[in-house]
């Protein structure tokens, strides 16, 4: 049976602390009445109470909600565990607490979860709105504290060289995204009244860490910055060439200078046996007779073409001398329209013009095959591999997939191959 606990003295000084005392009753804004530490049941109007008394009430108030918290808890607590619980069911009331998601983390045993979840219950409604208060953060920040609080003191060691904290970013609800208000409550006559410490002055909200760029961002926006600066465009500037006049061709370059004859170089005196010198070659000369030719234009306009001679004019071959001694007017040099025979080797003509390949060279078609086996090969094994597993239908319709391509690329190129070999056909003829 788990174990039932007693308040102690640190769950009722950490109520004290926050609560604040109230000598003389001080109505609410709801029309109820408060007195001492946050006691509301026996308040009434013009009512007074010492310290001592004041006290003595808490106790009577917490009597309620530390039953509350014994019956609606599972899990098995700590004394620190339970103060804890014990005020923060005290300040949210013991309705909230039985819905809340506090109690929920503690009876699945997510101890931690449960004392971060406190955090959560740190707004109030002020002047007709909801806002983040400064004095719930901070009560829920001691609350956590006193949960979190090992009862023998022996603090579980986390040293900072080995365990170096980083960013939880998955915690983004414990940033409040407004800023908390100052709020103080004082009393005004024997009402109790809640006001901003520095005026009704309008929030500030506050950007959360996941609302502004991450580190990687702002480091992929400075490198775009930088390769903007370093790689600017540069306006392209265009290249003028000088343009020649093809009309005119240009001059012909004068003839070049003989060059001067190079002297013999004299023998190196030896040792041993002299050596004769090696004949001395004369330098290259150009003779009157074998003038330099000019530069030839750049245009040469073509000479004047020679009239066609008549057919009186031409002079007949031997082929057709042998075979038609009368010449007639219509036989023009071999190509005649009487029906006489036509010397085929005078023909410029080529009778079979090299035929150009219909489907690509013969490489191409068996690069296409091999890639064909090679799809339907892998799409095999990768189905094969992946059989045993039914959740990877996808995957396996995939591999079909490139089977399949595989089978037609092969047929393709094996058709066009043989196609290729067989000769060409009559339609491209």
């Amino acid at each position: 049976m788990k174990p039932r606990h007693q308040v102690s003295r640190a769950a009722v000084d950490l109520i004290k602390r926050f609560e604040g005392y109230r000598q003389k009753a001080a109505q609410l804004p709801d029309g109820r009445w408060t007195i001492g530490y946050g006691h509301t049941l026996t308040a009434r109007g013009g009512a007074s109470v010492s310290e001592q008394d004041a006290e003595a009430l808490l106790l009577y108030d917490l009597i309620t909600v530390a039953h509350a918290v014994n019956e609606h808890t599972y899990a098995p607590l700590n004394q620190n565990q339970f103060d804890a619980l014990t005020c923060f069911a005290f300040n949210i009331g013991t309705e909230n607490f039985m819905r809340s998601g506090v109690l929920r983390r503690i009876n699945e045993g997510s101890l931690l979860q449960a004392a971060c979840a406190m955090e959560m219950w740190r707004k109030a409604d002020f002047e007709g709105e909801r806002i983040v208060i400064d004095a719930l953060v901070r009560r829920r920040a001691a609350e956590k504290t006193l949960f979190l609080t090992p009862p023998d003191g022996q603090w579980v060691p986390a040293p900072s060289p080995v365990l170096r904290p980083k960013v939880d970013y998955d915690a983004s609800c414990a940033v409040p995204k407004q800023t908390p208000a100052a709020v103080s409550a004082r009393l005004e006559g024997d009402r109790a009244v809640a006001e901003r410490e520095e005026g009704p002055a309008p929030l500030t909200p506050a950007v959360p860490e996941e609302d502004a760029p991450s580190a990687s961002q702002q480091a992929a926006a400075a490198v775009s910055a930088r390769l903007e600066a370093i790689l600017a465009d540069e306006p392209v500037r265009p290249v003028v060439k000088p343009v020649q006049d093809l009309a005119m061709p240009e001059p012909p370059l004068a003839p070049a200078a003989a060059p001067a004859p190079v002297p013999a170089a004299e023998p190196a005196p030896v040792l041993h046996a002299p050596v004769e010198p090696a004949p001395t070659l004369e330098p290259f000369r150009l003779t009157p007779e074998e003038p330099v030719p000019a530069q030839a234009p750049l245009f040469v306009p073509d000479p004047p073409a020679a009239p066609a001679p008549l057919p009186s004019q031409v002079e007949p071959t031997l082929f057709e001398t042998a075979r038609e001694p009368a010449r007639s007017p219509f036989n023009l040099g071999g190509f005649s329209t009487s029906g006489a025979e036509v010397d085929i080797q005078t023909l410029d003509v080529p009778l079979n013009p090299p035929e150009q390949p219909a489907f690509g060279g013969g490489s191409l078609l068996v690069s296409l095959g091999l890639l064909g086996l090679a799809l339907f090969g892998g799409g095999v094994l990768w189905n094969l591999s992946v059989a045993s597993d039914p959740g990877l239908t996808a995957v396996r319709m995939f591999g079909w997939g490139a089977s399949v391509i595989g089978v037609i690329c092969f047929a393709v190129s094996a058709y066009l191959l043989l196609r290729k070999l067989g000769g060409p056909d009559l339609d491209d003829e």
